[in-house]
């Protein structure tokens, strides 16, 4: 299980520091891709199997699942660590992400999140103000 918050920069080259707590779990290699909200998603190849198990069940038909499938998977590509725990972030990604310099890693559960610290901060700060109402919405999903 992946939890916790650390900043991090980006070095010129476009690499970035993993946290070592987060190593271990992520295993060798890896998935980055785009993820919700313009931060990026890091799965382990065993949480990545299941999410492609979800996502080849999303009807073909549907315009917004098509899509969606595409944007996922076309951002994707597969990390390895370095001898000193980066990996690089491709341009397209840090561009989507919008992630130049500074940078926060989170663990959310099954996955690590990517943030540019700029947009990590306004996003926090938003949920944290409404953390509450949040909370009595997703009440529903037997949490």
């Amino acid at each position: 299980m992946f939890l916790g918050e650390f900043q991090h920069n980006l070095d010129t080259k476009g690499r970035i520091i993993v946290p070592a707590k987060f190593r271990d779990d992520l295993g060798e290699k890896f998935i980055l891709t785009r993820g919700l909200d313009n931060c990026l998603f890091v799965y382990p190849h065993n949480e990545w199997a299941i999410m492609e198990e979800k996502l080849k069940k999303l009807p073909l038909t549907k315009a917004d699942a098509r899509a969606f499938v595409r944007f996922f998977f076309s951002g994707a590509t597969e990390c390895e660590l370095d001898k000193q725990g980066r990996i690089l972030i491709p341009a397209n990604l840090r561009e989507y992400s919008k992630i130049d310099k500074d940078a926060v890693i989170i663990g959310v559960s099954n996955r690590v999140e990517i943030w540019s610290k700029e947009n990590w901060e306004k996003y926090s700060l938003t949920a944290e103000e409404s953390f509450e109402e949040i909370a009595e919405k997703i009440v529903d999903f037997d949490i």
